[in-house]
């Protein structure tokens, strides 16, 4: 059993086996099943989480009319011209953002660790699919490194953006992405953590504020940056760059800022942009009620 990264690392390195390995041991245990149970209860995951992604690239559309279609967009635009930042990076943006426009159409998703989060770890894992060529089983595994970090993180912080933050939401999320791309390929444990731990640092401090309430804007767009900077972590990582602050201290800060947010900026949508001009219009045009002025 590991509580915190720094032990998570060292029972993969101690046993010479992958951070996926770890979590799919604890599962066993945990919920007393057998290793075959609880890889096809993450299979499923897998599969739901694949499903969206195909969803999305048809087009979907949420009842408000305040996201959908931009997954097809950026996959017309790749096929167009050269994407500025790459194929496989604007691949993983709009699996990411096509995911959570399946969730804001009311379509089924997996929560990776939130609803809101959701695009982060399949929209990277079926962008790097096509470059890594991984067999199934270690797709799924990319499910269980990342439910590993996602584990530390939920029993030492918070991953729920009423409660933290969105930097708990995308923030755990993206983090939870880089360090399964790196597992996925052929980094150690301690580079998983790295990439954890600079993809977490450069969301610290990111708000909560849902135009409308509603999980749409900006949090389908902000699957798209999560996505993109658990990508380039990971590049980091797997070349030598470590995280100056270890992984667990950058999780122990995260905590602490989000404890010290205001309220207005944990989900309430009453900051941040919910409460701008146009995010007060837009919550007003689909609840048909006039909000009140700051």
């Amino acid at each position: 059993m590991f509580r915190t990264v720094a032990e998570l690392v060292e029972l993969a390195d101690s046993q010479k086996i992958p951070v996926s390995e770890v979590m799919i041991l604890q599962e066993m245990d945990v919920k007393n099943k057998s290793r075959e149970m609880v890889f096809s209860d993450m299979e499923n995951n897998l599969q739901v989480m694949e499903n969206a992604i195909e969803e999305s690239l048809k087009g979907v559309q949420s009842v408000t009319g305040l996201t959908g279609g931009d997954a097809v967009l950026i996959q017309k635009y790749m096929k167009e011209k050269t994407p500025l930042s790459g194929n496989l990076l604007m691949d993983a943006v709009s699996k990411a953002m096509g995911t959570n426009e399946v969730n804001a159409a009311m379509g089924m998703i997996c929560a990776t660790p939130t609803a809101g989060s959701a695009g982060c770890v399949p929209g990277t894992l079926f962008a790097v699919k096509n470059q890594l060529h991984p067999t199934r089983e270690q797709m799924v595994r990319y499910l269980f490194t990342a439910g590993a970090f996602g584990f530390v993180v939920a029993n030492n912080a918070f991953i729920s953006g009423a409660a933290g933050g969105c930097q708990a939401e995308v923030g755990s999320a993206s983090a939870m992405a880089a360090a399964a791309i790196v597992e996925m390929a052929g980094g150690t444990p301690q580079q998983s953590a790295d990439a954890f731990a600079m993809t977490l640092k450069n969301m610290l401090g990111l708000v909560c504020d849902p135009v409308a309430g509603l999980v749409e804007v900006p949090c389908v767009k902000r699957n798209a940056g999560g996505a993109s900077l658990a990508i380039v972590s990971a590049d980091m990582a797997l070349a030598g760059v470590k995280s100056r602050i270890p992984c667990d201290e950058v999780i122990g800060a995260m905590y602490r800022i989000g404890k010290t947010m205001p309220s207005a900026l944990r989900e309430t949508g009453e900051g941040g942009l919910a409460a701008t001009p146009t995010g007060r219009e837009l919550r007003e045009k689909i609840f048909g009620s006039p909000v009140m002025k700051e």
